[in-house]
């Protein structure tokens, strides 16, 4: 099977995770994008994160209704620490995955060196990376630390559009519409439960 794999916070999900799914899905042909929550983010210690079962529920309102996009909870499940490189085999044995693809917005391919392991995530999955707005790349700098880098990265050919969930995070805090920057359902949730304010 081939599958898709986006993980992040998911705090919360919007239209540019669902928007890089799509883009992956018909661009690439895969049968599932898998969505997977981060049990604990380790690229943000800084600031606090919405409990795990709120992210996930948020994950599986955006979702519903597209029978090629699948919950997946293996990274809440597990305990920490929560690297991508630990992870991609997992859910590669899950789903018995012949052929994987990681998607991934421009800013995480520039950051890719910053990850743990970062050779290890490309032993298990080729990157379908989707550009994003003002996310400048280094391509001959990740290309000498990461030699494979350049054979296993498709760039997607899609509309891009600057959402970021940090300034949807600020948009609540502030009191401001989130309305078609996520989806309703998330946007019901995000007011029944007073999130980001």
């Amino acid at each position: 099977m081939s599958i898709g794999i986006l993980g992040g916070t998911f705090d919360p999900p919007h239209f540019g995770h669902l928007l890089l799914a799509e883009t992956g899905r018909e661009q690439l042909g895969l049968s599932k994008v898998i969505f997977v929550p981060a049990g604990q983010p380790v690229h943000k210690p800084e600031r606090p994160v919405s409990p795990a079962g709120q992210r996930m529920e948020m994950t599986r309102r955006a979702i519903a209704g597209n029978p090629h996009f699948l919950l997946d909870s293996t990274d809440v499940d597990r305990p920490p620490p929560h690297y991508t490189a630990t992870l991609l085999p997992l859910l590669r044995d899950k789903y018995a995955a012949t052929d994987c693809w990681l998607l991934l917005g421009g800013d995480s391919l520039r950051d890719l060196l910053s990850w743990h392991r970062p050779e290890t995530i490309l032993a298990h999955c080729r990157l379908a990376v989707l550009p994003r707005p003002g996310a400048r790349l280094d391509w001959a700098g990740l290309a000498a630390a990461l030699p494979a880098l350049p054979e296993a990265v498709t760039m997607l050919d899609g509309p891009v559009i600057s959402i970021s969930a940090t300034k949807i995070r600020e948009r609540a805090a502030a009191g401001r519409s989130l309305r078609y920057l996520v989806p309703p359902a998330v946007l019901s949730f995000i007011e029944a439960h007073d999130l980001y304010r």
